[in-house]
């Protein structure tokens, strides 16, 4: 557990009065990860357990992330991700984690949580996505569901901008935060070009340097992309709505009239 208190404010959003549930039976993490967060100028509910959570939920308590601890006596946390969708919250679930291997990173996202941070990384990494998940619920002019979250349908495809997730033709895709902005940014603007940079900066903040040379961000968004199509071709194998522009970026294509 290598997060160490930092006072830099948050990237990308103006952090006050948003609120952050943070749930781990580790009384030291917990209380490490919630100095930072208020130093970061968020409010924090940190609970000890899962039970605590959904008792706190169903008595009406709201955040506008949780963070969740995988690994907790009694109730585990991915447990208390199903007991908390299956109580009807909307609220999104980041899981923390000392567990690394890709299996349970799956388990995470395929029972809805939006992303999956191991516990060694830097409390920046943590606050750079929560920056990107409440990014995510403030997108106006957007279809609101019955439970208040913010969806936009293009086609087969249906985008919960509050929880992070994409469904397909009704069948949820696992994707991590950073496919879901890639797949957000191009969906939104469906038929029209949208550049390298442009998807980078939805993923990593505007500006962002990485790769090696100017253009080196260009072959992690390569990567991603990859994955998305893979995710949407492993439910589909029809899936084709991902089309590169060669030197430029990517655009998402018109669902035709034959597509389900």
């Amino acid at each position: 557990m290598n997060i160490e208190l930092d006072s830099s404010r948050t990237h990308g959003i103006e952090a006050t009065q948003h609120c952050i549930a943070v749930v781990d039976d580790d009384q030291v993490f917990r209380d490490m990860i919630t100095l930072n967060l208020e130093g970061a100028g968020f409010k924090v509910v940190p609970l000890a357990s899962g039970e605590e959570i959904l008792s706190w939920a169903a008595s009406g308590g709201r955040a506008n992330a949780i963070l969740l601890d995988w690994r907790m006596p009694g109730m585990d946390g991915l447990s208390t991700l199903k007991q908390l969708h299956a109580a009807g919250s909307e609220m999104p679930v980041i899981v923390l984690t000392s567990l690394g291997e890709s299996v349970f990173e799956e388990a995470a996202l395929a029972n809805g949580a939006v992303d999956f941070i191991d516990k060694s990384r830097s409390f920046t990494i943590i606050e750079k996505r929560l920056s990107l998940v409440i990014e995510g619920q403030r997108k106006p002019g957007l279809e609101v569901s019955s439970k208040g979250e913010r969806v936009t349908r293009i086609g087969p495809l249906e985008l919960r901008h509050q929880s992070s997730r994409a469904i397909w033709a009704g069948r949820p895709i696992s994707l991590t935060l950073s496919e879901f902005k890639v797949v957000e940014v191009i969906a939104m603007k469906h038929g029209s070009d949208v550049s390298y940079r442009e998807i980078y900066d939805s993923v990593k903040g505007e500006g962002f340097i990485a790769g090696h040379g100017s253009t080196g961000y260009r072959a992690n968004v390569r990567s991603l992309v990859k994955r998305v199509r893979q995710k949407f071709k492993d439910i589909d194998d029809r899936f084709d709505h991902i089309e590169n522009y060669p030197g430029f970026g990517y655009r998402w294509l018109e669902v035709r009239s034959t597509d389900a």
